[in-house]
């Protein structure tokens, strides 16, 4: 079994992914969704909340060598950027969505030390915004950004587009397909629904759902 396929399952078991084909969630965007994740529920979990942190620390050591500093995305990132760096030993840091308001206005937690390569742990990617923000952030700080790493991606190419323009690499544990074929075997969602999850997908991709 893949790691996408295991990380997947995983989800699904613990409840931090829903599928309801037939009677969808609403975005804050407004899209309605036949499927809403929300990776937190991982922490509730031992045993799946360490699953994710090896792959991500895998993913880090395969796809990163040279990482020096790990650094989560507020707040859902933060407990898997604690986790990982514990994993490989590494200083932590986490980012801020804005600067705060009080104290020193900061938008990065932890210790400051331009020129050190860090990597971006982030729970899910959508579009891609929120984890640039943090690469920004951190870049502006001298930091260099070697790229972001998720539990989980919808697929979007205006994620991968995005991420292209910014020069910034990212790797995520596992997808959108992964996890309605994770739901399939384990009998989660009805044969009948396929079609309609996929088409979903599709419109989704290409920007035609509002």
């Amino acid at each position: 079994m893949t790691l996408e396929n295991t990380i997947a399952k995983a989800l699904l078991q613990v409840g931090a992914v829903e599928l309801k084909p037939n009677d969808p969630f609403t975005w804050a965007s407004g899209i309605k969704s036949p499927i809403y994740c929300d990776n937190r529920i991982t922490m509730s979990s031992p045993a799946i909340r360490k699953e994710i942190a090896k792959g991500l620390a895998e993913a880090i050591d395969k796809k990163f060598p040279g990482t020096e500093v790990v650094a989560g995305t507020a707040t859902a990132g933060i407990p898997h950027a604690a986790w990982v760096s514990d994993l490989l030993d590494l200083p932590m840091l986490y980012v801020r969505s804005k600067p705060k308001e009080h104290g020193t206005g900061s938008q990065i937690e932890g210790k400051i030390v331009a020129g050190q390569k860090v990597v971006v742990i982030e729970d899910l990617i959508s579009t891609g915004g929120s984890s640039l923000v943090a690469v920004e952030a951190l870049k502006k700080e001298g930091f260099e950004v070697l790229g972001v790493v998720s539990i989980f991606t919808y697929g979007l190419p205006r994620a991968e587009e995005a991420f292209k323009e910014a020069g910034i690499s990212f790797v995520s544990l596992t997808n959108y397909d992964a996890l309605t074929n994770a739901a399939k075997e384990a009998g989660s969602i009805a044969e009948a629904d396929l079609p309609m999850l996929s088409k979903w997908h599709s419109d989704l991709k290409q920007g035609l759902l509002k």
